[in-house]
């Protein structure tokens, strides 16, 4: 039964608990250096990116290698508006830029809506014939997509300066705070729709499509919702990491990025939103974490000399560990309270 008391208390704690990130948020730039920062902020993006790709590959269950091209284009939307005029004609090298792009400016957290938008209209008008198809052969029209992304990012150099990209991308002050903020937003956002009834659709789509169309459900619809959902983050994620890079190139937003948020999503477990931030904190946390291991290294006094590409052996052997002994990934389907609760309920069986 409703219970409002119940629900009034949930609220207020869910408050409390956005209230104290925030602050939280607000005083990181005053403990931590800049290099901290700056890797905290790429985890925070990264964050967004995951949860974002979660919902449409864990959630859903749709095998989609597109969020590179959709980060491609937050990305290069947030640069271009929020770029003067000037930067963008002595930036311009191969061709001069177009006057249409000469017009775009606007300040940061209109630009960075604006790419979302722009990236969740790609989605949808990209629904029509991507959705026709599905298991691999989706996998290969939206891995496709990507690619002509980057194709077209090349070859059209009075908009985007082709190969040589972008530089000079003015940074954002606080520039952690609006990462945090936006990972938390995104996060918060994403589990609400996977409760919803909405997300228990896109749940019956990714368990058996069939069924769920016996059963009444629009799937089209619910996937261009779950597909449209993730590239507005994924747009949003673009527009954060060029402002965080101030540089970005067509070569950036390669199936390499697709590629380390799969291993993120699958890491953490496929469905699950708390997993997609967990493996987030794993692969890039500790991607930094071992860097020391490309410097020349010291035992007890010894030199052994430096190995470079060493961090990426070691980080390659701890992901197949984990997945070794956790087949489903760190969560698998469930959230944190409830891997929680679950064992509660086992001990008292």
């Amino acid at each position: 039964m409703f219970n409002a008391s119940t629900t009034l208390g949930a609220q207020g704690r869910n408050l409390v608990i956005i209230v104290l990130a925030i602050a939280l948020l607000a005083g990181m730039n005053l403990v931590f250096n800049d290099y901290i920062i700056r890797v905290i902020s790429t985890v925070f993006v990264f964050m967004i990116l995951a949860v974002s790709y979660n919902l449409i590959n864990g959630v859903t269950g749709q095998l989609s290698l597109e969020p590179n091209g959709f980060v491609a284009v937050g990305a290069y939307v947030t640069a271009l508006f929020i770029l003067s005029s000037d930067s963008k004609i002595d930036m311009f090298e191969m061709t001069a830029p177009s006057p249409f792009i000469l017009m775009l400016h606007t300040s940061f957290l209109p630009a960075l809506l604006i790419s979302g938008l722009c990236a969740a209209f790609l989605a949808v008008c990209l629904a029509f014939p991507v959705f026709r198809v599905r298991g691999d052969y989706l996998a290969i029209v939206t891995l496709g997509f990507g690619f002509i992304i980057k194709i077209l990012a090349i070859n059209n150099p009075q908009i985007t300066n082709g190969a040589i990209g972008l530089n000079d991308i003015p940074q954002q002050p606080h520039l952690l705070f609006w990462c945090g903020l936006f990972a938390l937003a995104a996060s918060g956002m994403i589990l609400q729709l996977v409760w919803s009834k909405y997300g228990r659709m896109m749940k019956a789509i990714r368990d058996d499509e069939d069924a769920a169309i016996a059963m009444g459900v629009n799937t089209f619809r619910i996937k261009t919702c779950a597909f449209a959902t993730s590239a507005f983050f994924e747009g949003i994620g673009g527009g954060l990491l060029a402002s965080l890079l101030t540089t970005i190139a067509p070569g950036l937003f390669d199936f390499m990025l697709t590629f380390q948020l799969l291993i993120i999503i699958v890491l953490g477990g496929l469905g699950s939103t708390t997993g997609a931030l967990l493996g987030t904190i794993v692969v890039v946390g500790s991607g930094e974490w071992l860097r020391f291991l490309d410097q020349p290294l010291s035992l007890f006094g010894h030199d052994l000399g430096s190995y470079p590409g060493l961090r990426m052996v070691v980080f390659s052997l701890l992901l197949l560990i984990i997945m070794l002994f956790a087949r489903e990934g760190l969560l698998g389907k469930k959230e944190v309270w409830q891997v929680r609760f679950g064992r509660r309920r086992h001990d008292v069986k």
